[in-house]
């Protein structure tokens, strides 16, 4: 299993002597709680201590089951989760994990399994990152999805077509029905609510959205694939989340059909 890039050398913003890491810093009260899954000990001791530094609390498991239950024991506020897991893999992992609860998913693949990372995303996975990596990016990325978990100031609640969110519940409904969304979908429909009528790229979508300047950008049509399967009547023929050709994504309160 290839492994995530050595902690920074001396010197660098980390302060940390070459192949090692700092001490982790004990978890302030309330801290977030952070599973995390790789059967590999190397790549789970590095990821753990990094994340403990940042004032985590770290949970870790080495397979499925062991996951499973950990999670279901104190449930975590974000598992960090290796794809190629022994036994029951990291996608099935997921697929259970978000069938008990929306707890946001972070995957750990390796370089050039676009089929799988796609995959992944579209059984719940908030976001991903490619082996061999920087465990600094590891904990930037734990540290986005989380801020996005919590809702800011001023975000009341919106309501348009049929749909309504509450931010501040982190709860949508379509005609008075719960929906089961994800972090990053919530974060989707939230956004196309709040500005309707207005084209968005996919690169405009994953700067607001997913707060990133530059990713995969198949990242976000996934997204946009899923939940138009959880928001229109006929994903095939999406009245509000319209494609527009050449840009990108508009979302249509009126429930027209896409043009062309």
């Amino acid at each position: 299993m290839q492994q995530p890039h050595p902690p920074a050398r001396a010197g660098t913003l980390d302060g940390t002597a070459p192949g090692t890491a700092a001490p982790a810093s004990p978890a302030a009260p309330g801290a977030a709680r952070v599973l995390v899954v790789d059967d590999d000990a190397t790549v789970a001791e590095v990821v753990a201590g990094y994340l403990q530094r940042a004032g985590y609390v770290v949970d870790r498991a080495d397979d499925g089951p062991t996951a499973l239950t950990r999670a279901a024991a104190h449930r975590p506020d974000l598992v960090v989760l290796d794809l190629m897991l022994p036994g029951m893999d990291g996608l099935e992992v997921c697929r259970r994990l978000r069938a008990r609860a929306a707890v946001p998913v972070v995957m750990l693949t390796a370089r050039g399994d676009e089929d799988d990372r796609i995959l992944g995303l579209e059984i719940g996975a908030d976001d991903y990152v490619t082996k061999p990596f920087s465990p600094r990016e590891l904990v930037l990325r734990v540290q986005s999805v989380l801020r996005r978990a919590r809702p800011g100031p001023g975000t009341g609640p919106l309501a348009a077509a049929g749909l309504a969110v509450d931010p501040a519940a982190r709860r949508a409904t379509k005609n008075g029905s719960e929906l089961a969304l994800t972090l990053r979908e919530f974060d989707l429909l939230a956004f196309f609510l709040r500005h309707p009528g207005r084209a968005y790229s996919r690169e405009d979508l994953m700067r607001e959205v997913w707060g990133w300047d530059f990713g995969d950008l198949s990242t976000v049509t996934v997204h946009i694939r899923r939940l138009r399967g959880k928001v229109e009547d006929d994903p095939a023929r999406p009245r509000l989340i319209q494609t527009v050709w050449g840009v990108g994504y508009r979302f249509d309160p009126s429930g027209r059909d896409e043009e062309g």
